[in-house]
């Protein structure tokens, strides 16, 4: 079972969820990490490290070969020196709504240069939604 932890556009009832992930997510679970979450003026959100609540969902693939799509959508690769990706995946601690360890699984975050050079604009909520406070 693969997990990866979703925060924008991957989480159910957003744009990219129904391409990429409806009908291969086996579970998905409202959970949270540690980071900052920030919005794009591009319509999508980016996650760096930090101390601050980012909610989404941790979702379960039963097919690791995800990974690979998740990749490309993320700007990815991991052969690229890190500063050529737009996004890095690394292994996080996520936790379940009630506070306890839900282990660490794969995420995508952004480094914090890179967010301020696209302009992003601090989500202090730690919650994003496309449709942002209107929904």
């Amino acid at each position: 079972m693969l997990k990866v932890f979703v925060y924008g556009t991957l989480k159910p009832g957003e744009v990219n969820y129904p391409r990429y992930c409806a009908g291969k997510v086996v579970e998905a679970q409202r959970a949270y990490t540690y980071g900052k979450l920030f919005s794009l003026p591009l319509g999508y959100p980016a996650m760096t490290t930090g101390n601050n609540h980012v909610h989404g969902y941790l979702l379960a693939f039963a097919d690791s070969n995800i990974l690979f799509s998740l990749d490309q959508l993320e700007d990815y690769d991991p052969a690229r020196p890190a500063a050529e990706n737009e996004y890095n995946r690394q292994q996080i601690e996520i936790y379940a709504l009630q506070g306890h360890s839900l282990g660490q699984t794969w995420a995508y975050l952004m480094s914090i240069n890179q967010v301020y050079q696209m302009g992003g604009i601090l989500q202090p909520d730690g919650w994003w939604s496309s449709c942002g406070n209107k929904c």
